[in-house]
């Protein structure tokens, strides 16, 4: 975090490992949502979001980002805000749409957390996959941001270590939340009675991926003169789309989505 971010974070009190960032963002959820508490959710969004929330007692509030490009309306925002606002939750590099949030769209969501005193707990899985030379920022970085930030991410996206939907590859998901201290303690004592602990070899392989050579991540980015494998693939299903009539308005910043409209004399629904 101190290299790539430029956060000081205490790896004592304020890192909770869990299995996975879906766990993490969970326990996160469970950790600060009391019964009738708002959570504000960009539209769309990845789903699991909206069942943490219910589950906790949480009432998801939708703002939706306006196509095609995604862009954030800060007047929206802003109305969407209340009393009952405890959190707002930021997923960038964004999944499905492959958005990364800007610079000004992050100071936005910045003021009205300070404004309202709410929390923003991010999902960061995507960080290091991002094209065209964009890159992603972490909100825990902005004015008086990181003491009300909750960073979730994991291994999973940038090491390739997803696995497919079965309960052996999930006992290799290694994810964490970096938090303030007494959130990232409420969110260890969570975790302990959701999974109980992250297997310790995968652990040891997560600090070996962590300690990757700086090369590796910028490969992930398109930085230098290799181009990354994803934003190969990007530009082909782009491409390959676009010939068989789709139409693509939006292209992606980052993460693995690419939104399509399909053919207006396609016969099909979605």
């Amino acid at each position: 975090m101190k290299k790539t971010h430029g956060l000081d974070v205490n790896p004592l009190t304020d890192i909770a490992i869990c299995c996975g960032q879906s766990e993490a963002f969970a326990a996160a959820i469970f950790s600060i949502i009391n019964q009738g508490d708002e959570v504000l959710l960009f539209d769309p969004c990845y789903e699991t979001y909206e069942g943490c929330i219910t589950l906790a007692g949480g009432i998801p509030v939708y703002v939706a980002l306006e196509p095609p490009q995604w862009t954030l309306d800060p007047e929206k925002l802003m109305r969407s805000f209340t009393s009952r606002t405890k959190a707002i939750v930021l997923n960038s590099p964004h999944n499905p749409t492959g958005k990364v949030f800007s610079r000004d769209e992050l100071e936005i969501i910045a003021k009205g957390c300070r404004r309202w005193d709410c929390v923003a707990i991010t999902d960061e899985v995507y960080e290091y996959i991002t094209y065209d030379n964009q890159k992603h920022e972490t909100i825990a970085k902005l004015p008086g941001m990181q003491e009300r930030t909750i960073i979730t991410s994991s291994l999973s996206k940038t090491f390739s270590v997803t696995g497919p939907n079965t309960k052996a590859s999930h006992r290799w998901r290694i994810g964490w939340a970096i938090a303030p201290a007494s959130a990232a303690s409420a969110i260890q004592n969570i975790h302990i009675r959701i999974t109980d602990s992250a297997p310790a070899p995968f652990q040891e392989a997560a600090v070996t991926a962590l300690r990757s050579p700086i090369e590796y991540f910028e490969t992930l980015r398109g930085v230098g003169s290799g181009r990354m494998e994803y934003e190969l693939k990007r530009d082909f299903c782009m491409k390959l789309l676009g010939s068989v009539g789709f139409r693509i308005q939006f292209k992606p910043q980052g993460s693995l989505f690419l939104f399509a409209e399909l053919p207006k004399d396609c016969l099909l629904s979605d």
